[in-house]
């Protein structure tokens, strides 16, 4: 494990393995084959720094969107209207207003 991951691991506390869970359920690379449940973490990384820009769900769901763009093919990302964004931002996003009013 990278020591910029245990920072974000120790920033963010039981967000980070939250956000990292909500990715792995939802899949939105196709990449959940049951048993590597830390396959989202790289985009975990990324994606929890830029929440701190977040005003609203839908800017969660670009945020999750711009990053699975990033890190995988636009093929696999899909379309950023795709409804898997919107149903990640929709679990997200009470669990960083949680974190942000802690």
């Amino acid at each position: 494990m990278s020591l910029h991951r245990d920072q974000l691991k120790e920033q963010y506390g039981t967000l980070y393995s939250v956000v990292e869970s909500i990715l792995f359920t939802h899949d939105p690379a196709g990449v959940n084959f049951g048993d590597n449940t830390d396959e989202y973490a790289p985009e975990v990384d990324t994606i929890l720094p830029r929440l701190k820009a977040a005003k609203k769900h839908e800017d969660v769901a670009l945020i999750v969107y711009e990053e699975i763009l990033k890190w995988f093919d636009p093929s696999i990302a899909g379309d950023q209207s795709a409804p898997i964004y919107s149903a990640i931002a929709n679990d997200i996003w009470p669990k960083w207003l949680e974190f942000t009013t802690d």
